[in-house]
């Protein structure tokens, strides 16, 4: 096994120097091994700022600095995690001296050619849409099929998307001769140094067209109002968000369209309280319904339909309907009937009579009891 290099003699720092000290060493060599003022082998220059990278993610870190005095290194066979705290803070050093964009470009020159930007592609994917929908409770729960007027980019009909006029293609963009990418070189007393920028002319992609389309000015779409059908499933969600691919902006340069996304708003039932799959209607009833049973017609979404309400029932029951809810993944829900008592405000003098006969005759209601909220 090799023996493990010195740290300190890297930086070139003593074993007692402050960190001040080390990120003053660090930006120094990286300065030197600078890809635009090293002038010897480039392999040597990133073999070099490989060791002085490494060098200083240890020696910046307190905890891995410790370990490294005391042991000799900072794991079995002194490998160094170089994780993304160490490369924030070797970035952080090179950058506070050297500019926001120096370390990317250090790096991609260093470290190979597998992280320089490439030529984007001039064919880009459109824009997703929304539009929003009220529906009845009704349509949510059996589903239904709507119209929607939208505005929205289309394909250009004159160049069939492309961007080009029919007959011409691309040529090499005259500006970044195809990279798609500037260089901007600045020079100063510590060394040539280069920002790159996406290239203006192009956008990225290096080439251009030789003769835009006039329709649509290059960009290959122009605007339309578009009359789009809309299939809503049934049993359908308040604040559902159904996607139509393919529904949404035309590409750019002849790119995939982009999805509509439907936003579903439940208008609020006059009748019915929706509860999950659930549904809730309160019936109000007579006394005597409650107390002798009989059948009672209540609402449900397809019409009235008939319910038995059980001798004896309690005030403020709750009697279902089987499969008359709303449709969902494991079938229809319930229709929940609660059953309110209907209290006369006036009763004649016979009515009267009879209610107070009747009463007299029932036995006595039982004591009073703790309530239980």
């Amino acid at each position: 096994m090799p023996p493990a290099e010195d740290y300190y003699e890297i930086l070139s720092v003593p074993r007692n120097a402050t960190q001040e000290e080390i990120k003053r060493a660090f930006r120094r060599l990286a300065k030197q091994y600078h890809p635009d003022v090293y002038k010897g082998d480039k392999k040597e220059a990133e073999r070099k700022f490989r060791k002085i990278a490494e060098a200083y993610e240890v020696l910046s870190d307190p905890v891995k600095r410790a370990q490294y005095d005391r042991f000799g290194h900072v794991g079995p066979e002194q490998s160094v995690d170089f994780g993304p705290e160490g490369f924030r803070r070797t970035r952080e050093a090179f950058e506070e001296f050297f500019g926001p964009s120096a370390f990317e470009e250090i790096f991609n020159l260093f470290f190979g050619e597998g992280r320089r930007a490439r030529p984007a592609s001039r064919a880009q994917r459109g824009e997703d849409l929304e539009y929003r929908v009220r529906l009845t409770l009704e349509d949510a729960a059996f589903g239904t099929t709507l119209r929607a007027s939208l505005p929205r980019y289309a394909a250009c009909s004159r160049c069939g998307g492309s961007g080009l006029t029919p007959g011409t293609g691309l040529r090499t963009c005259p500006t970044c001769r195809g990279t798609g990418r500037i260089e901007y070189r600045q020079f100063s007393m510590f060394g040539t140094f280069v920002n790159v920028r996406t290239c203006p002319e192009c956008g990225g992609v290096g080439e251009v067209p030789e003769s835009p389309c006039p329709g649509c000015k290059g960009s290959g779409r122009t605007r339309e109002r578009a009359e789009v059908t809309l299939a809503i499933p049934a049993g359908v969600e308040d604040g559902a968000r159904l996607v139509f691919p393919g529904q949404g902006n035309a590409g750019v340069a002849g790119g995939p369209p982009g999805d509509l996304h439907v936003v579903v708003e439940i208008q609020p039932h006059p009748l019915f309280a929706r509860q999950g799959r659930d549904l809730w209607v309160e019936v109000p009833v007579h006394y005597a319904t409650l107390v002798l049973g009989g059948r009672i017609r209540v609402p449900t979404l397809e019409g009235e339909a008939e319910l038995e309400v059980p001798e004896g029932t309690e005030p403020d029951g709750v009697l279902v309907l089987r499969g008359r809810g709303l449709p969902g993944p494991q079938g229809r829900g319930d229709l929940k009937v609660r059953l309110r008592v209907v209290i006369p405000k006036r009763l004649g003098r016979e009515e009267r009579r009879l209610l107070q006969a009747f009463t007299e005759r029932l036995p006595p209601p039982g004591p009073p009891h703790r309530p239980q909220f």
